[in-house]
């Protein structure tokens, strides 16, 4: 994903996270601990947020999200606040897979204060843009690219899929 979204943006992204030892899994990365500790992925996009301006975020362990659709997203900011995309998850959506500018910090800030940790807690607050499915279908199936690895049985299902790389091209 790193080198993704060097790709995508044209420099290292930061790293997000809260391990102790986070520093040493990417020493080349700047990382960066959430702001507001305990806040789950809406308090990493914060933490992207208000320590960029404006954020391409992607959950790291979404392996098959390409460079262009992360640059899609990104093109899609001076016109809204947050641009995700579609896709067939039960939110419609991807907000871990999204870009997000300075009015999001407010908004999100908002949306933890009133006890909503969801991580489209706060787009009734912004200007949202979708990125239709039918977009989104041109850099792969959502089911493989918005796919994440957090079993043992995920990073198999993973590695099946990088070994039959036409299932998501």
């Amino acid at each position: 994903m790193v080198e993704t979204l060097e790709r995508a943006t044209g420099r290292l992204p930061i790293l997000i996270a809260n391990a102790a030892d986070a520093g040493r899994w990417r020493p080349d990365l700047v990382t960066v601990p959430d702001v507001l500790p305990g806040q789950g992925s809406l308090g990493g996009i914060l933490t992207a947020v208000e320590t960029l301006g404006a954020a391409l975020c992607v959950a790291w362990d979404m392996p098959f999200v390409p460079a262009e659709l992360l640059a899609a997203l990104a093109s899609g900011l001076p016109a809204a606040d947050a641009v995700v995309p579609e896709s067939d998850s039960r939110r419609g959506v991807e907000p871990l897979c999204a870009a997000y500018g300075p009015a999001c910090g407010p908004a999100i800030r908002a949306a933890i204060t009133r006890g909503d940790p969801r991580a489209i807690g706060f787009h009734a607050d912004v200007r949202v843009a979708r990125l239709p499915r039918d977009a989104v279908l041109q850099y792969g199936d959502p089911a493989v690219l918005f796919f994440n690895v957090n079993t043992p049985d995920d990073l198999a299902r993973a590695e099946q899929l990088c070994r039959n790389r036409d299932s998501f091209r």
